[in-house]
């Protein structure tokens, strides 16, 4: 491979930098395990890292011994009810940590301060070197204004370290946020690189019509990741963000890591709730409908609780959702109650008295104790009505559920029997979220092994084969390299359409063109490509590029409109010794266009909205460059009853007119599962046209991609050789078909006493 492509190559793989430093494993506490010290250190190293550890996994530790070996002022910003337990876990392992309200009460005595999100703006970030989040998955729960004034204070502080569970793996603003939070990319940078909007694929249009088919979302945007995206994506988390459910994930002992056993035990109290307006009750309706619901059967629900409750003798957390619920609690069982208007103070002292056994039963709600707090001196919980969000769910239950738990955890759902659609999808929830959890871990793996060094890197699967015919030669790998096969000055004319910049769309390879984070990028890979298509031609003769404008997008863009891609490419080719020489437009039915890419500048509707918001469909271009030098052998393709001067009239007009969209060979079959597009082939009116116009018979066609091989196809119908190259295997298994057939096409009577040899 030639070594300056081969370094270009390397350039394109996803890097995150290395902003923090080396330490040698025995700096760390000796207190932590195996794999907490190599989560530290690993951390240590990037400066600026997520830490994604499941509950009980010590991330606390983790979190203080980087802040510690980090060397540097810390802030750490951690939930109201989490601060004081992480100051009492730092004197576990000799940290000295002081709780602090605002930059008045920060002095030289300590080196690590830990404050409450709350209280951000009380303190001026350009007097610390590195920040700690603490349940950092609170970045997505944060208002927009909250979270992206936290970022921005920390836009500027060199060491980073974000911690919390596990991430839900289809929770794409959760890593977002991460990412943003570190400084890695944008959330919406994110999305454009890897994922798609599966919104759209839930929609088609007719005529000024917009159809949605049944099941799509109408709430919202949603993203999926994209097919061919889920290795590079794994991989350029894993080079910032450790995940761990269970030490095992990545080869360690469970030992001190087995959770106890677990019971989920559903209560449901009879109800002759009835909405009002109505005869009977006929489904759950929105959020009032609901409180309405509770608050409806607060009596009936305690009753269950007392039977529950009242036979035992241990200690309880109760998990309410409203003030009412809350209260009743408190004056039913004594309890001790902990409510969002209460102090930080009294908060931090009721949660640690809790954990040391001085309150029997604790009531409170799940957004002010349900994150980061440790109450496994308990193993018994009761939730009296349920929301519909897992995580609160989740996590409500891992307070108790943890590592190092000697009971078994039983947790009690007390609902009306209306209700049990609530605790049906809480379930199905749950179990959805553990197999995708274990998915993302299974993802995770290898990379993760290769970041703390434990696993040689993997090698990157790619291979090169060529098959001839009658006048025909089709190799399968790299344009860049492959081209370095034909020989200088062989090749009379070239025809073949760009990817465009369209990242993980067909493949996942680095060698794909397409797959370029940026414009700079996919030039810079696409100059390799210009240059030996340059050495390649014979002196005088043409290239032939099928380009279009592209549309701008908002989420990948940051604007709506469209990006002059021919004329880059035009530049692209001008950078390298071409001489630009013409283009022709095909016309395009911009209806047709509008269903096929789902564009409301295209429709009718808009035009009678606002057609300022309307535009012209996006027509083909070709693109006519020739390389500098005489041409020795005249191109005469009147002579050769290719063209008449009527028909030249019509071609040489610049708009090319009479092409038919559908006039291509059959794609559907090239399609892999995972591509997220159909590959769009050129028009075979098309390259007839480029054929004719710039080679004669029996001269050779170069497509340095050849997708499916339409430009094969025609060369070799034409009686010309071809020469294709394809990236991808499945459009190069079926080119080779299409070639096939192009042979019986153009020798059906002596196919086999025909020679058109192919150097």
């Amino acid at each position: 491979m030639d070594v300056e492509y081969s370094k270009f190559l390397e350039a394109k793989n996803i890097a995150i930098s290395y902003y923090g430093k080396d330490i040698n494993v025995d700096q760390i506490n000796k207190i932590l395990f195996p794999f907490q010290k190599d989560v530290t250190r690993w951390a240590i190293k990037k400066g600026r890292a997520a830490i994604f550890l499941d509950t009980g996994l010590g991330k606390t530790f983790c979190q203080l011994e980087w802040a510690r070996l980090i060397g540097a002022r810390t802030l750490i910003i951690a939930p109201l009810s989490v601060a004081r337990q992480t100051v009492r876990e730092g004197k576990k392992i000799n940290i000295d940590i002081k709780y602090v309200r605002s930059q008045d009460d920060i002095t030289d005595d300590y080196n690590i301060y830990i404050t409450n999100y709350e209280i951000i703006d009380c303190f001026d970030f350009s007097m610390f070197q590195a920040v700690v989040l603490d349940e950092s998955s609170i970045l997505k729960c944060l208002s927009g204004k909250i979270r992206r004034r936290l970022t921005e204070l920390c836009s500027k502080i060199p060491y980073r370290l974000a911690c919390t569970a596990t991430p839900a793996p289809n929770d794409n603003t959760e890593i977002g946020t991460h990412a943003e939070f570190l400084g890695i990319c944008t959330h919406a940078e994110m999305l454009a690189q890897f994922f798609v909007n599966a919104n759209r694929e839930h929609t088609f249009i007719v005529g000024n019509r917009t159809y949605r088919k049944k099941g799509s979302n109408k709430g919202g945007t949603e993203w999926r990741l994209k097919h061919h995206a889920e290795k590079p994506f794994f991989k350029w988390l894993s080079a910032w963000a450790i995940s761990m459910i269970q030490p095992s994930d990545l080869g360690y002992e469970d030992e001190g890591f087995i959770l106890p056993k677990l019971e989920i035990i559903p209560h449901f109290a009879q109800s002759d709730y009835v909405p009002d307006g109505s005869l009977f009750f006929t489904s759950l309706r929105g959020i009032s409908d609901r409180a309405k619901i509770r608050r409806s059967t607060i009596n009936a629900r305690l009753e269950i609780l007392k039977e529950v409750v009242n036979n035992s003798s241990d200690q309880w957390i109760i998990w309410a959702g409203l003030d009412e619920e809350s209260r009743a609690i408190k004056n039913n069982f004594g309890a001790i109650e902990v409510k969002g208007s209460d102090s930080s103070d009294y908060k931090a002292q009721t949660f640690e008295d809790f954990q040391d056994g001085k309150i029997k039963i604790m009531v409170t709600k799940p957004r002010i104790g349900g994150f980061g707090m440790n109450f496994q001196n308990a193993h018994r919980m009761a939730f009296f009505g349920l929301s519909d969000s897992w995580e609160s769910w989740y996590q409500c239950i891992r307070r108790q559920w943890r590592y190092g738990q000697k009971q078994a955890v039983d947790v009690h759902v007390i609902l009306s029997d209306i209700e049990q659609a609530i605790y049906t999808n809480i379930q199905r929830k749950d179990a959805m979220a553990k197999r995708l959890r274990v998915g993302l871990i299974e993802h995770l793996k290898n990379y993760e092994l290769e970041e703390l060094s434990l696993m040689t890197t993997q090698k990157v699967d790619y291979k090169e084969t060529v098959e001839m015919g009658n006048g025909w030669k089709a190799f399968l790998g790299d344009a860049c390299e492959c081209l370095k096969k034909v020989d200088e000055n062989t090749i009379d004319l070239s025809v073949y359409s760009p990817p465009f910049v369209d990242l993980f769309t067909y493949t996942d390879s680095n060698r794909d063109l397409g797959n370029s984070r940026n414009r700079e990028q996919f030039f810079s890979h696409y100059s390799f490509i210009i240059k030996e298509i340059l050495r390649v031609t014979k002196p005088g003769r043409i290239t032939c590029v099928h380009t279009s404008d592209i549309p701008a997008m908002a989420q990948r863009d940051g604007y709506i409109g469209v990006k002059d891609f021919p004329g880059d490419v035009i530049r692209a080719y001008g950078n390298e010794g071409w001489v630009f020489v013409g283009r022709a437009f095909v016309q395009k039915n911009p209806q047709a266009q509008a269903i096929r890419t789902k564009s409301k500048a295209l429709l009718f509707v808009q035009m009678r909205k606002d057609s300022s918001d309307s535009r012209p469909a996006l027509v083909d271009q070709i693109l006519m460059f020739k390389k500098d030098g005489e041409n020795k052998i005249p191109i005469c393709p009147v002579d050769n009853g290719e063209l008449d001067n009527e028909k030249w009239i019509e071609w040489a007009n610049g708009i090319w007119i009479g092409i038919h969209e559908s006039d291509t060979l059959q794609y559907h079959t090239a399609r892999d599962k995972d591509d997220e597009k159909h590959i769009c082939p050129l028009q075979l009116g098309t390259i007839e046209r480029c054929i004719k116009l710039y080679s004669n018979p029996g001269e050779t066609i170069l497509t340095p991609f050849g997708g499916i091989g339409s430009e094969a196809y025609q060369a070799i119908k034409l009686k010309r050789k071809a020469i294709l190259i394809e990236l991808k295997e499945s459009y190069y298994r079926v080119a080779i078909k299409n070639m096939k057939a192009a042979e019986l096409l153009a020798y059906p009577a002596d196919l086999f006493s025909i020679n058109m040899e192919v150097k």
